[in-house]
């Protein structure tokens, strides 16, 4: 019954680097418990165990129902990964059931910049910022993508795109602050802005602004015509 050995696999194809690498989404329901479990037996691999506990019971969900005692009671498993199963389980539920917080809208680029002045306005170097939104334009996450020096911050679209795709973000709005306290956009700003537009046209990703943050001041690619 049992003949997968997580160490023989591709080190591609291992749970935990797939999980790091491409994300918990893409893996399947015996492959995020097998992580949970970390180590088979001599028997089975960690892999095997998790793929025959999901089938034991009937399916991921019916592990919620079972007891510690329940699960413990398979081979391999034991209580101390019975726990661990239980303990991640329960995790998952209780983020369920916890109310989502507000998220806010982005309606004009006077909005975008209230999210972060306050924070950005006082830094001593660029950073380099994504608000990344939703179809309905709410911010589902805000990313620093990249931190510079006190004139500059290199930005790949690479590095952009990567947490957007990975939160399937509809849009993006760029922020970046000028520690001199003035906004004024320079060449290299408008440059960058240009070529993460073009990568975000390719990608499906619709860059909406670029706001610059200066000493409670801003300019926004948008307003000024520049995007």
């Amino acid at each position: 019954m049992y003949r997968t050995a997580i160490k023989d696999l591709p080190e591609g194809q291992r749970p935990r680097e797939r999980l790091i690498r491409e994300g918990p989404g893409m893996l399947a329901d015996n492959e995020l418990l097998a992580i949970l479990l970390r180590t088979g037996t001599a028997e089975a691999s960690a892999l095997d165990l998790a793929t025959h506990l999901i089938s034991h019971f009937g399916g991921i969900r019916a592990l919620v129902q079972a007891a510690p005692e329940e699960l413990s009671a398979v081979k391999g498993i034991g209580l101390a990964k019975a726990a661990q199963v239980k303990a991640a389980l329960e995790l998952g539920r209780r983020v369920a059931a916890t109310q989502i917080e507000e998220r806010p809208y982005i309606r004009c680029p006077e909005d975008a910049a209230f999210l972060v002045m306050e924070e950005m306005r006082h830094l001593d170097r660029e950073y380099f910022s994504a608000l990344l939104l939703n179809t309905k334009n709410q911010v589902v996450a805000r990313e620093t993508v990249s931190i510079g020096t006190l004139n500059s911050s290199a930005v790949h679209p690479r590095e952009l795109f990567k947490g957007a795709i990975r939160r399937s973000a509809a849009a993006i709005i760029l922020v970046h602050n000028h520690p001199s306290g003035d906004p004024t956009p320079s060449k290299e700003d408008m440059d960058v802005t240009r070529r993460l537009q073009e990568a975000g046209e390719i990608v499906g990703i619709e860059i909406l602004d670029h706001i610059v943050i200066g000493d409670n001041k801003f300019i926004s690619f948008k307003a000024k015509d520049m995007l």
